[in-house]
């Protein structure tokens, strides 16, 4: 178990191994950010359930060392979060920082696990045709390079869904799931955009 102060932010997601960068102005988080700095560099990224003040959080973040800062003269921050491990929240603590802290308990990430060939041909099929709905300029030769986790993992960190959306993501036990769950994603959200792109649906 550990104790993590978080920074409940909607629609931004870290993982383990990915960088996520952060402008830091509430002095809220500046105190988070400050404290983060003197102690182990590590804070907690996680949604909440609602975008609104105390609102309750959802089940799952992730654990990041601030890799990068620079210090703005009026107290400010920009910072380069770097994920480590994803966290489960056991409780919220009763604190008396500004910022909130639970207890949470530290998952193991299972870094041998790899997608059968087909899953990956099919997810790379399934993105591209993505991509191209999207209006997205792609380069693929890149993407081909890439291991299974940095590909999934990197997609679903910045793909452009909802919130519940990337959060069911990132509480998906096992790359392959993850995978799984991101085509589907991928194929309901671009039908949305093809059925409703007249009304100037935003997915995010």
């Amino acid at each position: 178990m550990a104790r993590v102060s978080i920074f409940p932010l909607s629609g931004a997601l870290l993982y383990p191994g990915l960088q996520l960068p952060l402008h830091i102005f509430e002095p809220r988080y500046r105190a988070l950010i400050s404290d983060a700095l003197a102690r182990d560099r590590r804070i907690g990224m996680i949604q909440p359930v609602r975008a609104e003040e105390g609102a309750p959080l959802f089940a799952v973040g992730c654990l990041g060392r601030i890799q990068d800062v620079e210090a703005l003269d009026d107290g400010r921050f920009n910072i380069v979060l770097e994920g480590e491990k994803r966290f489960r929240v056991l409780r919220e603590l009763t604190v008396t920082t500004p910022f909130r802290q639970v207890e949470a308990e530290l998952l193991e990430e299972d870094e041998r696990c790899v997608l059968a060939p087909i899953e990956r041909a099919g997810f790379e099929r399934e993105a591209r045709r993505f991509a191209d709905a999207q209006g997205y300029s792609i380069d693929w030769d890149q993407v081909s390079r890439l291991d299974d986790v940095a590909l999934i993992n990197g997609v679903s960190q910045i793909a452009p869904f909802d919130a519940a959306a990337k959060q069911a993501l990132l509480e998906a036990e096992t790359i392959s799931v993850r995978c799984e769950l991101l085509v589907q994603l991928m194929q309901f959200f671009g039908h949305r955009v093809d059925d409703d792109d007249e009304d100037g649906v935003t997915l995010q």
